[in-house]
């Protein structure tokens, strides 16, 4: 067996929907569901909310992690999304959930770096 590199995604996404970035839970209610439907096992999540302001999240993943930053002052957000290829080929899922959290935050990318490591 050979290590295969996983993809490592990281966004940088730019909201008007400032709402969704004080709203921790609806995130986490969001993007909790995701996992599991695609074969993805959360192992523990580190939370914290901001008073009056964003939140920060990292959901461990069995396969490596999650992670999201929110700065609703400046209608601003940063993805983190890792996951290795031990078992399965996991790029795509790295891409939908990347994709399906520019969608739920009607976002514009004002940056994207994909790495393979």
């Amino acid at each position: 067996m050979t290590y295969q590199p996983g993809l490592h995604c990281l966004l940088s996404l730019q909201t008007p929907r400032v709402e969704l970035l004080r709203d921790m839970e609806a995130w986490l209610q969001f993007i909790r569901p995701l996992l599991p439907a695609n074969g993805l096992q959360v192992v523990g999540e580190a939370v914290h909310r901001f008073e009056g302001a964003g939140f920060t999240v990292a959901i461990c993943l069995a396969e490596s992690h999650i992670c999201i930053h929110t700065w609703p002052e400046f209608g601003f957000l940063t993805l983190d999304i890792y996951l290795c290829n031990y078992s399965n080929r996991n790029e795509d899922k790295v891409r939908m959930l990347a994709d399906q959290n520019v969608v739920y935050f009607g976002a514009q990318i004002t940056q994207q770096q994909e790495l393979f490591r």
